[in-house]
């Protein structure tokens, strides 16, 4: 039996990229509704206080910890100092909320925050020197993380030069499997065109963070022909908690989880329109599927 705990992301009450989407909703009632559907966890936010003393006493109240909390590296355009010192500072922070892995998603080249830039069209390729300043780049994270007794998981995202299989296999081929791990996620391996059961099978050992959510397959084909932003798509409907969407393999990917005994957090990240998707609602679906299927 697996070994893990539930989480959710408060991006699917306030968007980070997307500020008017629940912009008008607090953070208190962000983490009031994650601990009513019977999550333990939280990701970090953008209307979540900085000031220490604050985030930690509400998280406190509710019998939270900060899970983990995006980290935005710029190693594909050589801010590598940069990127380190505010990594150390990042980390500190998190580690105290509770937090024992850090997602570090590369955003130097990225198009995934532009609501102006077709995605399918406009991805970024990494050039050679751009990839390999990034394995660099990981493996001094992954190696100052490890002091602390953390985990630098990466996360390989949607417009930001690392999403499909055969960039992910890359990347782990090139950074160390002691410092550099995996921030599995089933709905950005779908949008990549991949078959996410698959890439998880094939990379089960390096995954040290697990993100769900589901695809409309119906959205994601608007996506794709008619030229739509992420962003574009995000407002369209494109993700949806487990259980709810079309596109992934929910008892492939758990089964693979199960069989190789995977431990750690489960995290909730399928951010919606919480006008128009309910956020307690869908929580409360997603923490009910994932009972389900795991026994959890």
């Amino acid at each position: 039996m697996m070994k893990v705990q539930y989480g959710c992301a408060p991006i699917n009450w306030s968007n980070d990229d997307l500020h008017e989407l629940g912009g008008e909703l607090t953070y208190q009632q962000c983490l009031s509704e994650m601990a009513l559907a019977g999550y333990k966890g939280s990701e970090g936010g953008w209307k979540y206080p900085k000031e220490f003393d604050v985030i930690k006493k509400a998280l406190d109240l509710r019998d939270l910890v900060i899970c983990n909390m995006w980290f935005s590296s710029f190693f594909t355009t050589f801010k590598n100092e940069e990127t380190y010192a505010e990594f150390d500072k990042h980390m500190d922070y998190t580690y105290a909320l509770g937090a024992r892995v850090i997602g570090v998603g590369e955003c130097g080249v990225t198009v995934h925050g532009n609501r102006d830039i077709p995605l399918m069209k406009n991805r970024p390729i990494l050039t050679d020197e751009q990839f390999n300043n990034l394995c660099t780049g990981l493996n001094e994270l992954g190696k100052r993380a490890k002091a602390k007794g953390m985990k630098v998981c990466f996360h390989a995202h949607v417009g930001t030069g690392i999403e499909t299989l055969e960039e992910i296999d890359r990347l782990m081929a090139n950074t160390d499997p002691e410092l550099v791990f995996l921030t599995y996620d089933t709905g950005h391996c779908t949008v990549a065109g991949e078959d996410a059961a698959k890439v998880l099978a094939k990379h089960i050992k390096r995954v040290g963070h697990v993100h769900v959510k589901d695809v409309r397959g119906s959205v994601l084909q608007r996506v794709r022909e008619d030229n739509l932003s992420f962003l574009e798509g995000v407002l369209e409907g494109m993700f949806t908690v487990p259980g709810d969407g079309t596109e992934v393999k929910w008892d492939e990917v758990f089964k693979i989880l199960n069989d190789n005994n995977y431990e750690g957090w489960i995290v909730v990240e399928a951010e919606q329109d919480p006008a128009i998707a309910d956020p307690l609602e869908y929580a409360q679906k997603a923490r009910a599927f994932m009972k389900e299927k795991t026994g959890i």
